[in-house]
């Protein structure tokens, strides 16, 4: 099954943090699983390492590497994916997580992630 990652459980992952579980960690491992990130995750995360609201532990060069090794496929944003953007109600106002939330409602992909506000939209959120 194809799965959307959010960015915390991307970070969370890549850096070995313990807010992921071993049985969320063993999921995203899983080769049946085919993970997807928004390209606007890595926008969120430049921004954030631009303005030192976030450090990574290795470069954010690393992340395309990463990305590749972990087989994890990176998602564009599409005109589709705008126009659901804007017919979504304004439940949670981060940019980032509604473009996410955006894709997952276009792309029919469940996304994985931590972050409450995401139940709030007519979506599924996969975490354990």
């Amino acid at each position: 099954m194809a799965y959307l990652l959010d960015t915390h459980t991307l970070l969370w992952y890549l850096e070995n943090n313990a807010n992921l579980s071993q049985r969320m960690k063993a999921f995203l491992e899983d080769a049946e699983n085919e993970l997807f990130l928004s390209i606007a995750s890595l926008w969120e995360i430049a921004i954030k390492i631009n303005i030192q609201k976030l450090e990574l532990k290795t470069s954010f060069e690393a992340l395309r590497k990463d990305l590749e090794q972990f087989q994890i496929h990176v998602l564009p944003i599409s005109q589709d994916d705008t126009q659901e953007l804007i017919d979504l109600p304004l439940q949670h106002r981060d940019p980032f997580d509604r473009m996410i939330i955006a894709q997952s409602k276009n792309l029919t992909l469940p996304i994985i992630s931590r972050d409450k506000y995401f139940s709030l939209y007519d979506i599924q959120v996969v975490w354990f």
